[in-house]
């Protein structure tokens, strides 16, 4: 059924209280302009009777992938597009939807300076794209949205995680299967202080994602009793951060939170030459900067640094090894996981309606994501459907049970360790419920 008007139901439950750790092990080829299909046989899908209404759609899932191939987030572009890209392979060789094959068509989000994403969405809905894979920073999507959603078509981010599209008056059309910050920043702020750290410095971007992931790390470092010493918010077209890492080194703190893209590089070296580096005090990171900084810093830069990704509790090698033939150059896996959900949930979507209109994916989305039996692959929750049972779909990412403003209601943070190399391995995982 479609969403009612979406109302903000997200709290961590109980905070520190409410968050259960659990040690775990350490740790796109095609042109944008180009069509992806299976070169499996295109082959016939009953679906169950019912009585839906009369379809509103052409009767070919046409998938687009709004995703960056350019600009600060570029780094998540490949495995993302290869989630996708993955995910589609997945479904045609199932069989399609409602038996035909589905067709994908990519373009590139940037990171909104320019502004590339307008004209990159403008070229997937004229694509006739039913639904939109993307975009993955949460601050593109909020600058397409109206233009996806006001066009009938559903959204589906893998990556969005900003508390400001928790109620976002979307229509019922917009959905993610990654976490609101609101757990991740929860996460951080307990774990800095869990660490030992009570004098606190912020340095975020300044921008949605940026802006509500530094509100709640402030919030929860508070509650647990520790101090903010300085909370500072740079300019996203910032070429210049001096003036920034002055108030971060005047406020004399034990550790840093930084929350940044890939403009962290230029960061960083001004941090270390005021005395505030990762080897003066403990660094943190998160989704947007935790990445492989091997060829930009001189080795043990980063060493003993910590970050936080939203990730599968135990995402098996064999994925990310099916991601790395699908692109074979790819070096991070973050996030692949879950765009690969979000395009598996939006074909069981549309066989679940018997349609491919936008509208008819949304009806059904939060459907499939919970409170039917249980299926873990688009085949076998495929076989389900065409049994005429309710599904459960438990992705690669986790179970990605979605609530009624089409979130995932509990989640898993990664904690992630830099070793010498610059580089990171997960070391243990938080898990929470979104409420």
């Amino acid at each position: 059924m479609l969403r009612p008007s979406r109302v903000a139901q997200f709290s961590v439950a109980a905070a520190a209280a409410a968050l259960v750790l659990s040690s775990c092990g350490g740790s796109d080829s095609n042109d944008s302009s180009g069509t992806t299909e299976s070169s499996s046989p295109e082959t016939s899908a009953s679906t169950p009777e019912s009585s839906a209404p009369a379809p509103k759609g052409d009767g070919t899932l046409v998938v687009g992938a709004l995703l960056p191939e350019t600009g600060d987030l570029a780094y998540l572009g490949p495995p993302q597009f290869a989630g996708v890209e993955l995910a589609v392979d997945d479904i045609n060789a199932a069989g399609g939807v409602l038996g035909k094959k589905v067709v994908l068509k990519k373009a590139d989000e940037g990171d909104g300076t320019p502004d590339i994403a307008s004209g990159s969405a403008d070229k997937l809905l004229n694509q006739n794209a039913d639904v939109i894979i993307g975009a993955a920073a949460s601050t593109i999507t909020l600058s397409v949205i109206d233009k996806i959603t006001g066009a009938g078509v559903a959204e589906i981010s893998g990556s969005n995680t900003t508390p400001a599209l928790d109620d976002y008056k979307d229509g019922g059309l917009y959905f993610r299967t990654a976490p609101s910050d609101v757990l991740q920043g929860s996460v951080l702020g307990n774990m800095i202080v869990q660490d030992g750290y009570k004098n606190v410095a912020i340095l975020a971007r300044q921008d949605s994602y940026g802006e509500g992931l530094a509100k709640q790390l402030q919030q929860t470092i508070e509650q647990q009793g520790g101090t903010v010493s300085k909370y500072v918010l740079y300019g996203t077209d910032a070429t210049n951060y001096t003036a920034e890492i002055n108030k971060i080194a005047a406020s004399k703190p034990d550790a840093l939170a930084l929350i940044s893209f890939e403009e962290g590089t230029k960061i960083l070296p001004g941090l270390i030459a005021k005395g505030v580096g990762p080897q003066d005090i403990q660094l943190y990171t998160v989704d947007g900067d935790t990445a492989d900084y091997s060829k930009d810093f001189d080795p043990g830069i980063l060493k003993g640094t910590k970050g936080t990704i939203p990730v599968s509790p135990d995402i098996a090698s064999t994925f990310n090894n099916k991601l790395k033939k699908i692109d074979p150059k790819l070096d991070s896996y973050t996030y692949g996981a879950q765009v690969y959900d979000a395009t598996v949930m939006a074909a069981l979507a549309a066989t679940a309606a018997q349609d491919d209109a936008g509208v008819s994916i949304a009806s059904q989305m939060i459907a499939v994501s919970r409170d039917g039996t249980k299926c873990t692959s688009y085949a076998d929750c495929l076989k389900l459907l065409q049994q005429g049972e309710d599904i459960d779909y438990d992705g690669v990412s986790g179970p990605v049970d979605l609530n009624d403003n089409g979130s995932p209601d509990k989640a898993t943070i990664g904690i992630q360790l830099y070793g010498q190399d610059n580089t990171f391995k997960q070391i243990k995982t938080v898990s929470g419920v979104i409420q």
